[in-house]
């Protein structure tokens, strides 16, 4: 398993190429280290909202780092220990950009 050192998230191996889920980054395989790959718990299992606007989610002003755009939906969610303040999670209203915002 192999985590992103931009955000943290888990990467996903596609065509020997680790890429983030969240921010998009890639990571290129390690070829001297053994990986064990299955079917169980990939993507389609993580949860992302698709349709924020008919999940009723509040909008805020915040600049869209993909279009510009200066409005969109958020959510918080516990990513982290219990311990530790929740993430902030931001779906642009124009281009349905995901990004996330740590307290």
């Amino acid at each position: 398993m192999e985590f992103c050192p931009e955000c943290g998230s888990m990467m996903y191996l596609e065509d020997g190429v680790f890429e983030c889920g969240e921010c998009g980054a890639v990571k290129v395989r390690d070829e001297d280290v053994d990986y064990t790959t299955t079917e169980e718990g990939g993507r389609e299992e993580i949860t992302v909202l698709e349709d924020a606007e008919d999940k009723g989610l509040p909008t805020t002003e915040v600049n869209c780092p993909d279009c510009g755009n200066d409005e969109a939906y958020w959510y918080l969610q516990q990513t982290r220990s219990a311990d530790e303040s929740e993430t902030r999670f931001y779906i642009c209203v124009n281009c349905d950009h995901k990004w996330r915002d740590y307290d």
